[in-house]
């Protein structure tokens, strides 16, 4: 065994045939909050060789009680530069596009053009994150797909289903609801809890673009769902392509 290999460990677990499909792999990670950031250093750490990150957004102080990218000397900074720093820190080899872009209308279809062997959706914000489920079904695209991640303290409800399986979870259920409406029921996976969420910790937000309230969140709970979806990704690559 070659400890001076990075990937010795994981090809010790998966097998040589299997480090080479990851390696050969390209995934998409649109968000890079709670969920995504996770998401995508584990699926980089994992050894597949290209990615695509995707997020318009900078670190602010609220982030830091969940966000991997998220630290006093990153506030302010933009969240696609820190963790293309760190995917390139981890795997110099890696073949890495960033996109500094809000993810809705043209920019959607644009990201997408590119053929992605998976693509995660970390995205928190309804209109957009359905336009993007929406988009990746009618390409084809393999999706694992974020639901709510706050309001909860117990990681073992935390559950992989199919979306139209998806039930306690009052944001899949919006999903599922719009998704409906655009003739979208079934097709792709979904991360979720049934854990119920209170209403004292749920602060209706006013005068903030793209966000109609504040779900209280503890550290562990974000990064937990990121890392499920990292599992989804790499299971179904190793097993499947």
């Amino acid at each position: 065994m070659d400890e001076n290999y990075w990937l010795t460990r994981t090809e010790l677990l998966i097998g040589k045939e299997n480090i080479k499909k990851l390696s050969e792999s390209h995934v998409l990670v649109a968000g890079l909050g709670g969920v995504g950031g996770y998401a995508a250093e584990a699926i980089c750490r994992a050894g597949v060789g290209k990615m695509t990150i995707v997020d318009s957004d900078v670190v602010n102080p609220t982030n830091r009680n969940r966000q991997l990218l998220a630290l006093d000397s990153s506030q302010g900074k933009n969240k696609v530069d820190l963790m293309a720093a760190r995917l390139l820190d981890i795997h110099p080899e890696l073949e890495l596009n960033i996109s500094n872009v809000y993810l809705k209308d043209e920019k959607i279809p644009e990201i997408l053009a590119t053929e992605f062997d998976y693509v995660v959706d970390a995205i928190d914000t309804l209109s957009p994150k359905i336009f993007f489920i929406k988009n990746c079904i009618e390409r084809n695209l393999p999706i694992v797909s974020s639901m709510g991640s706050g309001g909860r303290l117990d990681p073992s409800q935390i559950s992989v289903a199919d979306v139209s399986k998806s039930y306690g979870c009052n944001f899949a259920q919006l999903v599922r609801k719009k998704l409906h409406s655009l003739n979208v029921r079934t097709g792709f996976k979904v991360v979720f809890s049934p854990e119920p969420v209170p209403k004292r910790v749920v602060v209706i937000t006013d005068n903030e673009v793209n966000k109609k309230s504040t779900v209280g969140t503890i550290s562990y709970m974000p990064a937990i769902f990121g890392l499920t979806v990292a599992s989804v990704v790499i299971r179904d690559l190793i097993n499947n392509k």
